[in-house]
């Protein structure tokens, strides 16, 4: 298998209703009627950025104004080895146009079809259907207080959530407890459209139809990819990346990328070797441990979707809460 890749640039050009723009590949050229995300291979000593401005301006008409990195990813044909190099393309001048005769449409993200779009394309679906910070509850005293905090945190814009309830957490509560939890956190994150992922004893699991996140240990045991809307998974190095991958999860998450005071004796990665373990897979992946939103540009520049946290998104609604009761006591 040739193992020689050709670096491309690739545009995820979005406009202001969330719609991408997509290109059909000419009939009688590699994987012709195709449609694909826009962009071309780079030239001999060309970067992405100056790559991606000329294949955006021959092929479209267009000038990126703004942009970020949303994924890399490589894939095998078998004429072939590519490199995707894909930008996420927000602000741009000119009007989109089929210069070179391509025909061009702009598509909502959620009804892209991956069976008409090349093998190499559908990493670059899966990370635009996902947000770029990724909540995972934690400790919570009562209903009443993970209501309170699961609603401050949609309103605040989350829109992934994984509902976190560990065996310890089941064997010192109520079955019926996590049943009334997984209830409620199931129906606010549907009245929010907020996509929910169940990381939960596998008693639990079979009792809706929200995605599933594997635990790195269930991960490591998994043979296949279980059922589920959408399932991901923890993953602390390669092994675990690679066998995420390998048996078809929509994304991960790798930690500790920095220290955290939960797991204050856990050696972090650090952003160059979370970089250098995400770009060898194909799949979406959240940098998780000792990160705040202000480490989302660094989480991009390093390959990662996003930053998934539990204190800097679950943790600040007590605050006001007490802040609440104590105005109420005066």
């Amino acid at each position: 298998m040739n193992k020689s890749f050709i670096h491309v640039a690739v545009a995820a050009v979005v406009n202001n209703k969330g719609e991408v723009l997509v290109s059909q590949r000419k009939q009688g050229t590699h994987l012709g009627g195709y449609w694909e995300f826009p962009g071309g291979k780079l030239e001999p000593g060309e970067s992405v950025a100056d790559g991606l401005y000329r294949e955006l301006k021959e092929e479209l008409g267009i000038v990126p104004l703004s942009s970020r990195p949303l994924i890399r990813t490589r894939h095998h044909y078998a004429e072939k080895s590519v490199l995707l190099d894909v930008w996420k393309v927000d602000a741009y001048s000119g009007s989109p146009a089929g210069v070179e005769g391509q025909c061009i449409e702009w598509r909502a993200v959620n009804s892209l079809d991956p069976a008409v779009f090349p093998p190499a394309d559908l990493p670059i679906i899966n990370a635009l259907l996902l947000p770029d910070r990724y909540l995972i509850t934690g400790k919570f005293t009562s209903v009443a207080d993970f209501e309170q905090r699961l609603s401050a945190a949609l309103r605040d814009g989350i829109e992934l959530v994984q509902l976190r309830l560990t065996h310890d957490w089941l064997q010192a509560n109520a079955q019926s407890y996590a049943l009334e939890i997984i209830e409620l956190c199931t129906r606010l994150c549907m009245l929010n459209s907020v996509k929910l992922q169940l990381n939960v004893p596998d008693q639990l699991e079979t009792l809706t139809s929200n995605g599933i996140h594997l635990n790195s240990q269930r991960l490591l045991q998994a043979e296949r990819r279980p059922a589920g809307d959408i399932v991901s998974a923890s993953c602390h190095g390669w092994q675990e990346l690679e066998h995420a991958q390998s048996i078809g999860v929509d994304f991960a998450v790798l930690s500790p990328v920095q220290k955290t005071r939960s797991h204050p004796d856990a050696q972090p990665l650090g952003w160059d070797s979370f970089r250098q373990l995400v770009d060898d897979i194909n799949i979406p992946v959240y940098a998780l441990g000792g990160v705040t939103e202000v480490d989302i540009e660094q989480a991009w520049n390093s390959g990662g979707q996003g930053i998934a946290a539990i204190s800097a998104f679950w943790n600040w609604p007590v605050n006001l809460a007490k802040v609440d009761v104590d105005i109420h006591k005066k």
